[in-house]
């Protein structure tokens, strides 16, 4: 699998020249652009106004689920050095910098931060803010410059809370049931379900206000519970088939924090378009797309092949009479479509090789937050996609920024390997290119077999822990299978 990847594609780190990126960049997006030097006083480094605070730059960190809390919820050491990190960054918006569960079942791992106990929920975030501080203050950053929020998060179709599979569904899908065992409607989640878990992320977020987080983040993205409800045409009652109803549930979400922490902000990550399910095709291991998954998405791709933009536009627009005027613009999810959703050259341990470069992936999330900022313009925006980019991703976000494409960069496992890497782009100092993400998807890899997230090639912390053992050998086996 290595060897076709290699043959057939080209890492942007491997163009050691400008001009050959962008030879590169415009063969695979000749609609986009590529600028010739980060400027410390440029685009990246403009203010903005968020969620009552003035930002000091344009960029921002995605949140995590890094496998490493405890089993009741709480941070551990890992989790706090994690956070720590991100102060350091410079990066001036920390967006949901976990993926926090509004409840024991909705975890998508057993280590996942979660609301269990509330006082000790309130204790845990209060600790990951310290840290954050912290690491800030190492930088000699001004707080009142950084904006800082937390993922609300039900993992639906994707939970394990105890490791195997226990999904809780908002519609059947053939494909996706398949994928975690469903056979029958036991795993659906009834009205009352629903309207329970609104009061769970209402008391999540009247912990994360308690705490001191600027923002609370409806996470709508990825597969997960209320990303899923937005494609549940077929699902019959108040929160399925029409728009008004798939939507239900998160206007009321987000109606009820208003009402509940006045003052606290809202924004939401929403996975705007979705490609659909893929998977390793027979032989070459190449990602298909996979015939026969119908019974739920939002934003597909249409007959001519463009991702259909109606509904996701609708959605945005109500984002904005809500007041949710942050939105952090993703594709897809992990689990189905990877290589789209987190574009890499090395795809993860459940994944597949693949089907185009990545470059192109990339692209396509620059033009979808491109769209969505020129039809709803009153909205900040956050882009994702960047980590693939390597030494060229400060080029290509500036470009953006500059434009007017978009408002914020958005980094995640690039902030695993490099977390300094927006504050050595903002003074204007050379990147450090053996700490740059080579997207190896260990990342991703370790989790998958149960193991704590983190970047195991390049940050020596992991690489110094006996699960990076565990890891290769894990590798290993994967390889010869």
């Amino acid at each position: 699998m290595a060897d076709a990847r290699r043959e057939r594609f080209t890492p942007p780190g491997h163009h050691r020249e400008l001009g050959a990126f962008r030879d590169h960049w415009r063969a695979v997006a000749p609609d986009l652009g590529v600028d010739d030097a980060v400027r410390a006083d440029g685009p990246l480094s403009r203010p903005l106004e968020v969620f009552g605070r003035r930002l000091s730059n344009r960029f921002a960190t995605h949140p995590m689920e890094g496998w490493d809390g405890t089993a009741d919820g709480q941070p551990t050491d890992l989790t706090l050095r994690r956070w720590r990190r991100f102060g350091r960054s410079g990066a001036a918006l920390v967006w949901g910098g976990e993926a926090f569960a509004v409840c024991p079942d909705g975890r998508a791992n057993p280590r996942q931060l979660a609301l269990i106990d509330p006082a000790r929920a309130r204790d845990g975030l209060r600790r990951l803010l310290a840290e954050l501080r912290a690491g800030q203050r190492e930088l000699g950053a001004d707080p009142a410059g950084i904006a800082v929020g937390l993922q609300l998060t039900h993992s639906g179709r994707w939970s394990r809370p105890l490791g195997a599979p226990a999904p809780r569904t908002a519609a059947r899908d053939a494909v996706l049931d398949a994928r975690v065992g469903i056979t029958d409607d036991r795993a659906l989640l009834s009205d009352a379900e629903l309207i329970d878990l609104r009061a769970r992320y209402v008391a999540a977020a009247r912990i994360a206000h308690d705490a001191g987080f600027d923002f609370v983040d409806v996470k709508v993205c990825h597969g997960y519970l209320l990303h899923e409800l937005l494609g549940a045409r077929g699902r019959p009652g108040p929160y399925g088939g029409e728009l008004r109803g798939r939507t239900r549930l998160f206007r009321e979400i987000v109606e009820s924090i208003r009402a509940a922490c006045p003052g606290l902000g809202i924004g939401a990550r929403v996975s705007i378009v979705d490609p659909g399910p893929f998977a390793a095709g027979p032989g070459d291991g190449v990602g298909v797309p996979v015939a026969g998954a119908a019974g739920i998405g939002f934003g597909r791709p249409g007959a001519d092949g463009a991702f259909e933009l109606g509904e996701p536009l609708e959605f945005l627009r109500l984002c904005s009479a809500l007041d949710v005027r942050v939105v952090n613009l993703t594709i897809g999810s992990p689990y189905y479509c990877p290589h789209v959703q987190r574009p890499a050259a090395y795809p993860p341990s459940d994944g597949y090789l693949p089907p185009a470069d990545p470059l192109a992936a990339v692209a396509t999330h620059l033009r979808v937050a491109r769209a969505c900022k020129a039809a709803v313009p009153e909205l900040t925006t956050v882009g994702t996609g960047y980590t693939y980019l390597q030494e060229w991703l400060g080029h290509v976000a500036q470009h953006e920024v500059g434009g007017g494409h978009v408002d914020l960069v958005g980094l995640g496992r690039m902030l695993l390997s490099y977390p300094e890497l927006p504050r050595d782009l903002l003074a204007g100092r050379p990147l450090q290119r053996k700490l740059l993400c080579r997207t190896f998807s260990d990342c991703t890899t370790a989790p998958r077999n149960g193991i704590v997230s983190g970047c195991y090639p390049l940050d020596p912390h992991y690489r110094a822990l006996p699960e990076a053992a565990d890891l290769k050998a894990i590798k290993q086996r994967l390889a010869d299978a």
